[in-house]
C-alpha cells in the first residue's frame, strides 16, 4: 500500500511540476528577440525539456502504482496534479489563488485522503479471456471519436467529441496498465497485446486531447476529459478487475471519489483564458488569463500532445489544464 501510494503521489507531483516548468520554458523562449538561433532557444527553454522528462517520470510512477492500487484511487491521484500545479504556480508564476481555488484545493486533499484510507490494495483480477481484444476494440472506438471530432465542422461539438475520446483513451491507458503483466525478460512486452493496447490508447488520447484544446473552451475540454478518464476506469475496475474498498467503507469511498473529482474539475474550470483565441495543438500548457497568455508547449497546448509523453495532468487557477 505504502509503495503504491508513493507512486501515485510521485505521479501527481511530477505532472504538476512539469506543467509549471513547461510554462516557464515557453515564457523564456517567447521573450527572446526575433531571429534568435535554434541553439539559443533550446538553451533558454531548458525548463520545458525538464518538464517533458517529468511527464515521463509521472507516467512510469502511475503505472507502478496501478500494480497494487485500484484504478479509482490512482486515476484520482493523477487528476489531482492540477492541485500541485496550482500551488507551484503561486510560488513560481506569482499566480494569486482566490477563495474558490483554496476551497477546491482543500477538497482535493480531503478526497484523496479519504480514498487512501478506504481503498483495498492488491493486484487486478486475472484478465478475462479476450481482455486484450476488448482493449483494442476500445482503442478503435477512441480512434473513431478522434476522426468524427476532427472532421466535424461544428467546432464546439467536435471539441466535446474529442474531449470524450481523449478521456476514454487516457482511461484505457490506466486499465491496460492495471492489467499489464510484466514478463521476464521484459522485452517480452513487444509481443504482449495489452502493452500494444496501452500504447494505442496513449497515442490516440494524446492527439485527441491536443485537437480538443485547439477547438473548444479549455474549461469544457478539461472537465470532460477529467470526468471521463477518471470515472470510466473506476467503474471498470470495480465491476471487472476486482478493485475493492475496505469492508464497510463503500459510502465513504464514493464520497471521497466525488469530492476529489469535483475539486479537480473546479480548479480546471478556473483556467479559461480571457481571450477567445485558440492556439493549435499538450498534459494544455499553462495559459494565464488577462492580457498576457502563455502556453506550455511549442504548439500552445497541453503537454499531452504528439510530441510529449502520454501522461498526465493538471490545471491551475487562471491556468489551463495540463488532463
Amino acid at each position: 500500500m505504502t509503495l503504491g501510494l508513493l507512486g501515485a503521489l510521485l505521479a501527481a507531483l511530477a505532472y504538476g511540476a512539469a506543467t509549471v516548468l513547461q510554462a516557464v520554458g515557453v515564457r523564456r523562449v517567447s521573450a527572446l528577440p526575433p531571429g534568435t538561433s535554434l541553439p539559443d532557444r533550446v538553451r533558454t527553454g531548458w525548463p520545458y525539456a525538464v518538464g517533458l522528462a517529468l511527464d515521463g517520470v509521472g507516467f512510469l510512477a502511475s503505472v507502478a502504482a496501478l500494480r497494487t492500487l485500484p484504478l479509482f484511487l490512482v486515476e484520482s491521484a493523477v487528476a489531482s496534479s492540477v492541485a500541485v500545479t496550482a500551488v507551484l504556480s503561486v510560488v513560481v508564476l506569482r499566480v494569486r489563488l482566490g477563495r474558490a481555488e483554496v476551497v477546491a484545493l482543500l477538497v482535493i486533499v480531503a478526497g484523496l485522503t479519504g480514498l487512501a484510507l478506504t481503498a483495498s490494495t492488491g493486484p487486478a483480477g486475472h484478465p478475462r479471456p479476450g481482455a486484450t481484444w476488448w482493449l483494442l476494440a476500445a482503442a478503435a472506438v477512441v480512434a473513431l471519436l478522434l476522426v468524427v471530432g476532427t472532421v466535424d465542422h461544428d467546432r464546439p461539438r467536435g471539441a466535446v467529441v474529442l474531449s470524450v475520446g481523449a478521456g476514454l483513451g487516457f482511461g484505457g491507458v490506466g486499465v491496460a496498465a492495471r492489467l499489464l503483466e510484466v514478463p521476464s525478460p521484459v522485452w517480452g512486452l513487444a509481443t504482449d497485446g495489452v502493452a500494444w493496447a496501452l500504447v494505442a490508447h496513449a497515442v490516440l488520447a494524446t492527439v485527441a486531447y491536443g485537437l480538443a484544446l485547439a477547438r473548444g473552451r479549455v474549461t469544457t475540454v478539461a472537465a470532460l476529459t477529467f470526468a471521463t478518464e477518471t470515472v470510466v476506469p473506476a467503474v471498470i475496475g470495480v465491476l471487472l478487475l476486482g478493485d475493492r474498498v475496505a469492508p464497510g467503507h463503500g459510502p465513504a469511498a464514493a464520497l471521497a471519489f466525488v469530492a476529489t473529482l469535483g475539486g479537480c474539475i473546479a480548479l480546471a474550470g478556473r483556467a479559461e483564458p480571457a481571450s477567445p483565441e485558440r492556439t493549435g495543438p499538450k498534459r494544455t500548457g499553462l495559459e494565464r488569463t488577462g492580457p498576457e497568455r502563455t502556453s506550455a508547449g511549442p504548439t500552445g497546448t497541453d503537454p499531452r500532445n504528439p510530441g510529449t509523453d502520454a501522461r498526465r495532468r493538471g490545471a491551475a487557477p487562471e491556468v489551463s489544464r495540463r488532463p
